[in-house]
């Protein structure tokens, strides 16, 4: 019960990170209007219609977020160190989870999430005059890297063994990290 109660507060960490930075871009452009909360999870609203969206800003406001929360999850991985040997601990697990979540989100909510809902890929796109396939493929190669990542240092690092494909590493590191204290 532990793991999913670190994983929710990972989420939500995430989550509140991810659609306050869209807020803030947004009130710093003038064009946020409220936030609130959907099915399908959290939702910055604006005051600009989708149709009226064009210029920089809107790739400033729809890319932000995912810039921040990626960034986010390097500095976790890069600081994992420090969070790794407290095995055991509510507060490992929740930086475990939101390292997890930071490097594989955003990356996947640009990527494949344009072909089910739309999204930040749009606004990106549209903003920076970009074809939405090019902020796809861009997103798609972030993605392929940070599962390496997460495959080869993170999980190491956490002493998490995962014998799913998609979480084995394809690329041998030179030296795996270890956590301190095992």
């Amino acid at each position: 019960m532990k793991r999913w109660l670190a994983f929710l507060l990972a989420w939500a960490v995430l989550a509140a990170i991810h659609e306050g930075t869209h807020a803030l871009t947004a009130a710093w452009y003038g064009v946020f209007e409220s936030f609130g909360v959907t099915p399908f999870g959290f939702e910055v609203r604006f005051l600009t219609p989708v149709h009226e969206r064009s210029g920089v800003h809107w790739g400033v406001i729809a890319g932000a977020s995912n810039l921040v929360t990626v960034a986010m999850g390097y500095l976790l991985l890069f600081l994992g160190r420090g969070w790794a040997h407290l095995r055991g601990s509510f507060a490992t697990a929740s930086v475990f989870y939101l390292t997890l979540l930071a490097l594989l989100a955003d990356p996947l909510n640009l990527s494949i999430g344009p072909f089910l809902y739309g999204g930040d890929a749009n606004g990106i796109a549209a903003g920076f005059c970009v074809d939405r396939y090019v902020v796809q493929g861009v997103a798609l190669v972030l993605l392929l890297t940070n599962r390496e990542l997460i495959a080869g240092r993170l999980f190491p690092l956490y002493g998490v063994e995962v014998r799913h494909p998609l979480f084995r590493p394809l690329v041998r590191w030179g030296s795996q990290p270890q956590a301190r204290d095992r």
